[in-house]
C-alpha cells in the first residue's frame, strides 16, 4: 500500500481534496442533516467560534514555527510543527462544520455598507484561499509521508509546501478577521 501511495501522490491529493471540499460544501449547503449529530449545549455551541479563533491563531503560530524550523535545517521540528498545524486545521474544521450543521451561518451584525463593501469581499477571499490551499497542503503532506527525508529534495515538496503555507497563513489570518467582524467589531 505504501508503494502505491508513493507512486500516486497526485491522485491521492485529488481524492482527499475532493472529499474534504465535498464535506465542507455538503455542510454549507445543508446536505448533511443535523439529526445525525449529537447536539451540544447552547453554551458549547456559542463558545465554538471563540475556540476556533484560538485554534486559528495557534495554527498561524505553528505554521510560522514550522517554517522557521525548516529554514534552520531542523527537519524534526518542522515535521512536528507542520503536523500540529494540520491537526489544528482538522480540529478547526470539525468544530466549524459541527456548529454550521447544527446552528447554521451567522448573520452579519453590522451596517449594510460594511456588509457589502467590507465583509463580503473579505469573506470571499478568505473562502477562496481556504479552498485553494487544500490540495497544496495535502500534496506536501503526502510527499513527506511517502518518502524518506533525503528524497524530498528531489520532489516539489518545498515549493508546494511554501505555496500551501502562505495560502494557509493568509486564510487563517483572514478567518480571524471574519471572526472579529462577526463577534467583536460590529
Amino acid at each position: 500500500m505504501s508503494e502505491w501511495a508513493r507512486e500516486n501522490v497526485p491522485l491521492l491529493t485529488a481524492l482527499l481534496s475532493v472529499a474534504a471540499l465535498a464535506l465542507v460544501f455538503g455542510a454549507v449547503g445543508g446536505v448533511i442533516p443535523s439529526g445525525i449529530l449529537p447536539r451540544a449545549s447552547d453554551g458549547v455551541l456559542s463558545a465554538l467560534p471563540h475556540l476556533n479563533a484560538v485554534i486559528s491563531a495557534t495554527a498561524i503560530a505553528t505554521i510560522l514555527l514550522g517554517w522557521r524550523a525548516i529554514s534552520r535545517g531542523n527537519v524534526r521540528r518542522h515535521r512536528a510543527f507542520m503536523l500540529s498545524s494540520f491537526a489544528l486545521f482538522v480540529a478547526f474544521l470539525v468544530s466549524y462544520l459541527y456548529r454550521l450543521i447544527l446552528v447554521g451561518t451567522v448573520e452579519f451584525p453590522g451596517p449594510e455598507a460594511a456588509y457589502t463593501y467590507l465583509y463580503l469581499p473579505f469573506l470571499a477571499i478568505h473562502i477562496l484561499l481556504a479552498i485553494v490551499c487544500i490540495p497544496f497542503v495535502f500534496y506536501a503532506l503526502l510527499l513527506a509521508a511517502t518518502r524518506p527525508y533525503a528524497e524530498l529534495y528531489h520532489t516539489r515538496h518545498a515549493q508546494v509546501g511554501l505555496v500551501g503555507a502562505v495560502l494557509w497563513l493568509i486564510s487563517f489570518t483572514m478567518g480571524i478577521g471574519v471572526y472579529l467582524m462577526l463577534y467583536h467589531v460590529f
